[in-house]
């Protein structure tokens, strides 16, 4: 069942298709995955929207978000935070670089090993934009209480614990 399919599995009513045979546990877990997908969906349009208002990409604020809170990091300390391929942190830090927003400096220690630091551009940017960014945020999680948030924010971490635990092949 896709995350994006926006209308009900078929109940084999006059021009559906096959009927939807599962059990209740199936059932709910398939209706979790397309409350979660469609709410983590409308849930990143607004940060998307936001961040595409000051002319960035969610990956390239990603990436000036980590160095803003963590300072200066290796490549490869960036690319396993964001959870993006080798390649495609070499993408995102090159076109930050184009924009004048970070830069690359050599690591002291090892000469293949570079990092990646905000340049004052790139650090005034995202100064100005973080806590605009988090208020979006806020405001778009009031749904929820903050205690529902808290909640929500346990169960599913706990969910994503569990499905991280066991390869994905082994399913």
């Amino acid at each position: 069942m896709s995350p994006r399919d926006s209308s009900p599995p078929s109940t084999g009513q006059p021009g559906g298709g096959h009927p939807l045979r599962v059990d209740p546990a199936t059932e709910s877990a398939l209706r979790l995955w397309v409350i979660l997908s469609r709410a983590q969906d409308a849930v990143a349009q607004h940060a998307m929207a936001h961040v595409a208002r000051h002319g960035l990409t969610i990956a390239e604020f990603g990436i000036l978000e980590a160095l803003y809170h963590v300072g200066p990091q290796l490549l490869s300390e960036v690319q396993k935070r964001l959870l993006v391929s080798s390649g495609g942190i070499t993408f995102l830090v090159n076109r930050l670089e184009a924009k004048g927003l970070v830069e690359r400096q050599s690591c002291p220690t090892d000469r293949r090993a570079r990092y990646v630091a905000l340049t004052p551009a790139g650090e005034a940017l995202i100064a100005r934009l973080f806590p605009e960014h988090a208020a979006m945020l806020t405001d778009t999680m009031q749904a929820l209480s903050p205690a529902e948030q808290q909640t929500a924010a346990d169960l599913l971490r706990r969910l994503g614990l569990a499905a991280a635990s066991t390869p994905p092949a082994d399913r």
